[in-house]
């Protein structure tokens, strides 16, 4: 599948899609934005970021996480020593803001998750971060929120998956935030290291993840992602 194609042919294929969503009127969130935020970034990462989808300064300049939120982002990666050009890719659960940056709707999400499914598919990174409580609870299948969801590298689909704060909540003031955002971070530099290995098991829990476990619903219910 994505193995066997180029970084380049890869690239070529985002830009393609980026081209595509850029002209997207599938939602009504197409009929409020300044410009589709596609994604940004390294097409053979190791690492990407999902958020939940572009604030203000993202739909004024058509890029994923600018702005304070953005500059906290950068000093993360830099101090596991990664950088949004460089084995990193960022991109969100919808691609158009949100009027008031509320939470995207289900048909929403609906009519823009195929966008991120192919930009899994086609970086097939290591490990996925997401930041904050929507598109973690959402990507994870599960109602427990960000503060407990945290501090693990959940096993998914073939890769990890680690939830931390949105940097949003770092910048807020609280120094614990930014500590607990700092620990998340290391899993992921342990993960592109590779010094945590994902070790497929089964696991017949219930509905809940639990740390370095997959999930355990069905390929159909995890927004469609996978088939």
């Amino acid at each position: 599948m994505t193995a066997q194609a180029t970084k380049q042919e890869r690239a070529s294929q985002l830009e393609v899609l980026a081209t595509e969503a850029a002209a997207c009127t599938a939602c009504e969130l197409a009929d409020s934005r300044t410009n589709v935020v596609f994604g940004y970034g390294d097409p053979d990462a190791d690492l990407m970021i999902v958020g939940e989808g572009p604030g203000q300064r993202e739909d004024e300049q058509g890029l994923p996480f600018v702005g304070r939120s953005g500059q906290l982002l950068d000093q993360l990666l830099d101090e596991i020593d990664l950088r949004r050009e460089d084995n990193v890719y960022i991109g969100n659960v919808v691609k158009c803001r949100p009027p008031g940056n509320r939470d995207p709707r289900q048909t929403e999400i609906d009519s823009c998750k195929d966008y991120l499914r192919q930009q899994l598919r086609l970086v097939d990174p290591k490990v996925v971060v997401t930041l904050g409580n929507f598109s973690s609870k959402l990507l994870l299948r599960t109602e427990t929120g960000i503060t407990r969801l945290r501090g693990r590298a959940f096993q998914w689909w073939g890769r990890f998956l680690v939830p931390t704060f949105h940097p949003a909540a770092a910048l807020r003031g609280s120094a614990s935030v930014l500590a607990d955002m700092r620990t998340d971070f290391q899993l992921v530099a342990d993960v592109v290291a590779g010094r945590l290995v994902y070790e497929p098991a089964q696991d017949a829990s219930g509905s809940e993840p639990t740390a370095q476990s997959p999930p355990t619903d069905e390929p159909a219910s995890q927004m469609g992602l996978f088939s």
